[in-house]
């Protein structure tokens, strides 16, 4: 993984701009790779293409005109949250009436868990539900499942990101899973 700090004291337009661009240039082709690995799991049939993706987070985090980021898990968590919300966004789109929202899948395999792809446009609104209670009882847990799951990260990749052991972080994942599960499995 790219190691990137912003500069804190960058004032002028063009060196803000400047700044972006380094930023785009260090983080892109990983952001590409993570949105690729979630895309890949989507269903067949969507427009959404994982450089579309990217392109989408990127501009909701700023442009060219990027905040000073305080560090690399400060900027991918505002990744992952642009991503996830993008991806909702699209599949609240999909399941909408008029779009044959009303339609029920003729398929169904029992959840065991969190969905591993996000082809079930209910269950990623389900799990956005869920992830938004986490966010409300224990926002750091809600910041791994979304680095994890949204942003694609491996346990050892969000520890690092999060600042926390590995250990740790498993723990935090098998707990936020369960509680995610049960959460979903009341709607």
């Amino acid at each position: 993984m790219v190691e990137y700090t912003s500069p804190k004291n960058s004032t002028s337009p063009k060196s803000g701009q400047q700044d972006a661009e380094r930023l785009l240039t260090l983080v892109y082709d990983e952001l590409r790779k993570v949105a690729y690995s979630k895309m890949s799991l989507e269903r067949s049939d969507l427009t959404l293409q994982p450089t579309a993706l990217v392109h989408e987070a990127w501009i909701r985090l700023g442009g060219d005109n990027q905040p000073a980021w305080a560090n690399r898990a400060h900027f991918f968590s505002a990744a992952a949250e642009a991503m996830r919300r993008i991806l909702i966004e699209r599949a609240r789109r999909r399941q909408a009436m008029r779009h044959g929202g009303g339609q029920q899948r003729v398929d169904s395999e029992e959840l065991e868990g969190l969905p591993e792809s996000m082809n079930d446009d209910k269950h990623v609104i389900d799990l956005n539900d869920a992830l938004t209670k986490l966010d409300l009882e224990d926002p750091r847990k809600a910041e791994l499942v979304k680095l994890r799951y949204f942003v694609g990260l491996t346990i050892e990749e969000t520890a690092k990101t999060m600042e926390i052991s590995a250990p740790t972080a498993k723990r935090w994942w098998a707990y936020s899973r369960s509680w995610l599960f049960e959460k979903m499995a009341e709607q």
